[in-house]
């Protein structure tokens, strides 16, 4: 009976120093993967890397030209100053201010996952040629800002009420629309379920995704033919342990679902990393004014380069009707 007992308990702890030492191998991997910051980061899955050569393509590559030109003008006649702030963690965040009048509304441009402030010009001509003032940060552990992890929007949603503080400290009037994509997306709706300033009065998301875990979850599927279970909860062990935050609990979707200011959604028909079926639950969880811009042959992000127009009147006349 003791040779017995003494069997299962060897075989038990055995089993439990197997299980703890896969935990920490295979979750560190895919924190390292995902999380950790890098210059260049390309997580995109292979059927948005190799879409076939389409005229949506072809009218995006001539829209992307046009774009280049106008933010080369845009950067020659605006003078981009430097701002910062020391997040509540300790980290020194960054952002470009770019001001139209001191009396203008503001709007803050939130780029996505391996991006950086100067990659979100094409939206910040658009907004100045319109009179706002731009606030453009670097999120954590990209660009300019310090931090080893990125936040996935989650971390995020907290810098950016500092940003917001520092925009009403400026301007305790300042009337401030949020607009995201991708990632930036995510944060903006993470941000709009915390407690606001009455300054901030609409947000703007374009293809962002429902949680961190389900976007994970898609791209383990996409990139590795891994199943979630048992990888994606062993990586949440250690994205606790590490990047101080938990995968299940960063939930745009739960987040929007507290939101009661005006929210546009839009998304690209043809996004295969974030895909537009996320557009519809997020849609239907804020309690806000909404409306919903779905782009038809848009890829991820690709929307206002496929059509630009539609893009920014919808835009443009959501911010009017409720700013």
């Amino acid at each position: 009976m003791l040779k017995k007992k003494k069997f299962w308990i060897i075989s038990l702890s055995s089993l439990l120093v197997i299980v703890t030492l896969l935990t920490v191998f295979i979750g560190n991997y895919f924190v390292d993967f995902a999380l950790v910051r890098a210059d260049v980061k390309n997580v995109t899955p292979e059927a948005e890397l190799n879409k076939e050569y389409t005229e949506d393509e072809k009218i995006i590559d001539e829209n992307i030209r046009i774009e280049d030109e106008a933010i080369a003008e845009f950067e020659k006649n605006v003078t981009i100053n430097k701002a910062s702030l020391i997040s509540d963690d300790g980290l020194k965040l960054v952002a470009d201010e770019i001001i139209s009048d001191e009396n203008a509304p503001w709007v803050i441009l939130v780029h996505g996952y391996s991006g950086y402030k100067e990659s979100m010009y094409g939206f910040a001509y658009r907004y100045y040629d319109q009179g706002f003032n731009i606030l453009i940060p670097d999120l954590r552990a990209h660009g300019e800002s310090e931090g080893e992890y990125i936040g996935m929007g989650w971390l995020d949603r907290l810098d950016m009420l500092k940003w917001i503080d520092h925009i009403t400290q400026k301007d305790p009037d300042a009337k401030i629309v949020m607009h995201g994509i991708s990632m930036g997306a995510a944060t903006v709706m993470m941000t709009s379920g915390e407690n606001l300033p009455d300054n901030v009065k609409v947000m703007i998301e374009d293809c962002g995704y429902t949680s961190v875990w389900d976007i994970f979850e898609d791209e383990l599927e996409a990139l590795f033919g891994l199943p979630s279970f048992p990888i994606l909860d062993m990586s949440n062990i250690m994205a606790n342990l590490r990047a101080h935050y938990d995968l299940k609990a960063a939930s745009s979707l739960d987040q929007v679902a507290k939101n009661e200011l005006p929210m546009l959604f839009i998304h690209g028909d043809n996004d295969n990393f974030v895909k537009s079926e996320m557009l519809n639950p997020l849609y239907e969880a804020s309690k806000g004014p909404k409306e919903k811009l779905l782009i038809k042959g848009a890829g991820h992000g690709e929307a206002k380069l496929r059509d630009p127009d539609t893009y920014f009147l919808a835009v443009f006349n959501f911010i009017e009707e409720y700013l």
